[in-house]
Order: structure tokens, then sequence, then C-alpha cells
């Protein structure tokens, strides 16, 4: 792991070398986009871009019904939210979310319990809070209807 922040040389000579000395999984901060190309240039596996990354799951936490908001590569997401009105009272298979809204619920957690997996037979009730995995533009639709 390359921690070195704003010292953008100091972190791209930094990588090179661990990519040179055959460092099989290297992780390395960027301070920007290019920064991060850059080290993907010289060897590093995996890139984060912490302030970047935290900016964009605080803007979704500050919209819709999207409790909480985790994005994965290939426009890839997890989403914690209320149940939304098309999915009340109706158990998993014959309320159709996933044909709907081309999103699949994961768990669900009912208040005062913990989370479970959610199965076909599942019935999500008003005040069940789900997690819901999909292309991240269909799980904020999905969010939103809460």
């Amino acid at each position: 792991m390359v921690g070195i922040g704003t010292e953008r040389e100091a972190s791209t000579v930094t990588a090179a070398l661990l990519s040179d000395f055959g460092v099989p999984n290297i992780w390395a901060k960027a301070v920007s986009r290019q920064h991060g190309r850059i080290l993907q240039r010289v060897g590093v596996h995996h890139v984060v871009l912490p302030e970047h990354e935290m900016g964009e799951r605080v803007a979704h936490l500050g919209t819709g019904g999207i409790l909480n908001f985790i994005e994965f590569e290939d426009d890839y997401a997890l989403v914690k939210t209320l149940a939304p009105q098309p999915a009340i009272d109706r158990a998993l298979a014959n309320s159709a979310l996933r044909a709907r809204y081309a999103v699949t619920v994961v768990s669900i957690k009912r208040p005062g319990e913990d989370f479970r997996y959610a199965t076909p037979n599942t019935t999500v009730y008003a005040g069940d809070v789900l997690i819901v995995a999909g292309k991240t533009r269909d799980v904020e639709r999905f969010a939103n209807l809460s």
C-alpha cells in the first residue's frame, strides 16, 4: 500500500520501485484521476481515490431514499434503502422488482431484527430496510421510489 498523498512524485516513484521489485499486489492512493492513471502505468494494481469516492458517496446519501451507497467498478452498486411502495406487502417473487427495475434485493432488515438474506418467498413490509444490487442508475432509481 502506497499512501503518500500530496507528493505525487514520491508516490509514483515508490509505486514504480515496488513494481520493479515484483510486488504482486500494489495498492496506491491517488490525489486525482490523472495521478491514478500514472500509477497504473507504473504497475499499481489498485488505485484508490478516497476524496473523490467519498464525495460521490456523500452526494448519493444526500439525495432521495439512499441510506448507504457503495459503488464498485463497471457501474455496479449496492444501496441500502427503505422499502419503496411497489415492494410493500408482496413476496419478492410476486413483486417482479428485478424485471421492473433491474435490481436484485440481496438482504432485508425488519425493525428490531438483524439483516437476513432475501429469498423469492420473502415478503417486504413497510419500514423494512433493503440492500439492493444492480447497475448504479437502476439502484438509484429504485431507491428514489422510497
